[in-house]
């Protein structure tokens, strides 16, 4: 058992902004070290883009877990490799909501 508290990265698209704010507020008030998405009030350059998409997947290599933050079963383009890249580096997966299957497959699964 780690001397420290457990830390969950949040992935999901940017515009379930409020969710993962939500996400990030229960996780904290239990107890866990939250990592989340870079959040920015202006629009992004595609170099920025690219810069927090990489530093999103160091904070995914921080964390103990993943937790998608998926209303309506929802998952995107980036979320859905930040997720691939968390099954590969062995890093457990969860979701808000239920997956949609013609939204999301997980690896391994057949379908």
């Amino acid at each position: 058992m780690p001397d420290r508290p457990e830390i969950v990265c949040i992935c999901g698209s940017t515009r379930f902004l409020h969710r993962m704010r939500r996400a990030n507020r229960d996780l904290t008030f239990a107890g866990v070290i939250v990592v989340a998405p870079g959040e920015a009030d202006e629009l992004v350059t595609d170099e920025q883009k690219a810069a927090l998409d990489a530093l999103h997947l160091r904070k995914i290599d921080l964390a103990d877990r993943v937790l998608v933050v998926n209303p309506g079963g929802y998952i995107g383009e980036s979320t859905r490799r930040e997720i691939a890249y968390a099954h590969a580096t062995g890093k457990p997966v969860s979701f808000t909501d239920p997956v949609l299957s013609d939204q999301w497959t997980l690896p391994g699964a057949h379908g």
